[in-house]
């Protein structure tokens, strides 16, 4: 039987997501996990503390020999932490965003030998599965893409003025925080050769980041509209593809693909938390060399980029 021993440096939401589908997708006769963990406070665990073995809190208490460690405290210590964590394991599974907005020019000093992964959850869903496995690229002229939704509804029951994403200081904003869609574009279509966009504050939300990001990017032979908001009343996700024969619409929202011209639904019946799941599949055969790192550090800084408009 094979154990995992793993650490997550950081237990919030997406890290107590992440436990739980471990220890009850992941987790069977043949594959075991033993897990700790790295936290700032020392206040009871809630829903996972069964699955805890060991808590630390400080990284010098951190043993060596992890087979590996997920980074999931706030996107403002993941650059700290990758630096002094180096050598407690050989595979990193990464937040998204890779780091803050502020030190996507510093210098990593990691060895790049080993597995970096970013979270990239969308990628490893049906739809852009199905898009990445089935799109003729040749065909395609015209790409236009939203993630529209309304930010207090993101946690109802707590204040999102006080959240992350409101807050400057912590690194929030739409572009951001929709790092998504970028991530699963450059995922079907490659890094653009321009990219221009405004990044703004319109609406009436309490918030001191911006709640729009419009891009327009260029490739060789297509150009790609993409619209981020953290206002929309109705929630939408979909890429709408505008090819040589048809119009494609990818919608994430309801795990569909559609196609227009032939009135053609694909339903794939999928919830979130079943791509949550695939992406942990996908990172322990990454771990085990069964597949190829799909989103490098390197990778991820181009991305982290573009939600900037640089290239």
């Amino acid at each position: 039987m094979k154990n995992y021993k793993i650490c997550f440096v950081g237990v919030g939401s997406i890290a107590k997501r992440h436990i739980k589908n471990i220890k009850k997708h992941l987790e069977n006769d043949d594959v075991t996990f033993t897990i700790d963990a790295l936290r700032s406070s020392k206040r009871v665990l809630k829903d996972v503390k069964e699955y805890i073995n060991n808590e630390y809190y400080s990284y010098d208490e951190l043993p060596l020999g992890y087979d590996a460690i997920f980074i999931t405290n706030p996107t403002k210590l993941h650059y700290e932490s990758l630096e002094k964590l180096n050598n407690n394991s050989d595979n990193f599974f990464i937040e998204k965003p890779l780091v803050d907005v502020s030190d996507i020019n510093n210098k990593f000093k990691l060895d790049l030998n080993k597995n970096y992964y970013v979270a990239g959850p969308i990628r490893h869903g049906s739809v852009i599965k199905y898009l990445k496995e089935n799109l003729n690229l040749d065909s395609v002229n015209s790409i236009r893409c939203i993630c529209s939704t309304y930010l207090p509804l993101w946690h109802p029951d707590e204040d999102y003025t006080t959240s992350y994403s409101a807050k400057k200081e912590l690194g929030g904003g739409v572009s951001i925080d929709l790092i998504h869609e970028w991530d699963y574009l450059t995922h079907l279509f490659g890094i653009p050769n321009e990219v221009f966009s405004i990044l703004d504050k319109v609406s009436n939300l309490d918030i001191e980041t911006e709640d729009i990001s419009i891009y327009i990017a260029k490739y060789d032979n297509m150009l790609l509209e993409l619209h981020l908001d953290y206002f929309g009343r109705f929630p939408i996700r979909e890429i709408m593809i505008f090819t040589d024969d048809d119009t494609i619409i990818g919608d994430i929202q309801n795990n569909v693909v559609k196609y227009l011209n032939q009135d053609k639904i694909i339903d794939f019946s999928e919830k979130r938390n079943d791509y949550q799941i695939e992406e942990l599949k996908y990172f322990f055969k990454l771990i085990n060399n069964e597949v190829d790192n799909i989103n490098s550090i390197p990778n991820a800084l181009k991305i982290l980029k573009l939600t900037q408009g640089e290239l």
